[in-house]
C-alpha cells in the first residue's frame, strides 16, 4: 500500500536537506512518510553520489565571512554550489560561517593540495629528507619514497584547507565535512577563494 505524500511535509524535508524537490518526495514515498527516515535515506543516496557529482559546475553560492572579536583579524571564504535555492539555505550558510571562523584559527595558506606550489612542496621534501638522512639512509629506495610521503601529509595538514583537522572535530578534516553536506544537501558544494586579514601581519 503507498503512503500519501502531501506537500508540505515534502517542502518541511526539502528546507532541512537541501535536496531536489523529487528527490525528498522520493525519500518520503521509501520512508512510508517517517521524516527523520527520509531524511537518512537522503544522506545515504547522498554519500553514494557525492563523488559523481565532484565535477558538476558550482556557478552559484555566498561568501562566509567572519570577524574576530577583537577586531584585529577577519576572513572572507566564497564557497560554491549549484543553485541559488542552496545558496540561501541555512545548512549551507552555516558551513560557510563556520568555515571562516575555521580560516581564522588555522591559518590555511591554500585550499587543497593540488593549490600548494611546486616549489614549496620540493622545499618541504628537502627538509624532511634532511631530517630523516640518518633513518632514511638504512632504507631502501621505495621506502624512502613512501616515507616522505608520509611525512608530506603532515605538510599538507597544516597549509591546505581541505586536508586540515576540522575546528569543530578534529578527528575529521574539511574535506569530510565538505562531502558530508554534499551528501546532505545533493548539490556539489566547493571551496573556492578566501583572503584572511591580520592587522601586523
Amino acid at each position: 500500500m503507498s503512503t500519501t505524500i502531501n506537500a508540505t511535509l515534502v517542502q518541511k524535508l526539502r528546507e532541512a536537506t537541501g535536496g531536489a524537490l523529487m528527490d525528498c518526495k522520493r525519500a518520503l514515498e521509501e520512508a512510508q512518510g517517517d521524516f527523520e527516515k527520509a531524511r537518512d535515506l537522503l544522506r545515504i543516496k547522498g554519500l553514494k553520489t557525492a563523488e559523481k557529482k565532484a565535477g558538476r559546475a558550482a556557478g552559484q553560492g555566498g561568501i562566509g565571512h567572519y570577524l574576530h572579536h577583537d577586531g584585529k583579524k577577519a576572513v572572507i571564504v566564497e564557497v560554491n554550489c549549484e543553485t541559488d535555492f542552496v545558496a540561501r539555505n541555512d545548512k549551507f550558510k552555516e558551513f560557510a560561517r563556520t568555515l571562516a571562523m575555521h580560516i581564522i584559527s588555522a591559518k590555511p595558506q591554500w585550499v587543497r593540495k593540488e593549490d600548494a606550489p611546486a616549489d614549496a612542496v620540493e622545499k618541504e621534501k628537502s627538509l624532511i629528507a634532511a631530517e630523516s638522512a640518518e633513518e632514511m639512509a638504512k632504507k631502501p629506495e621505495a621506502a624512502r619514497a613512501k616515507i616522505i610521503e608520509g611525512r608530506l601529509q603532515k605538510f599538507y595538514a597544516q597549509h591546505c584547507l581541505l586536508e586540515q583537522p576540522w575546528i569543530l572535530d578534529d578527528k575529521r578534516k574539511v574535506e569530510d565535512i565538505r562531502k558530508d553536506l554534499v551528501a546532505s544537501i545533493g548539490e556539489n558544494i566547493t571551496i573556492g577563494r578566501f583572503f584572511r586579514i591580520e592587522v601586523g601581519e
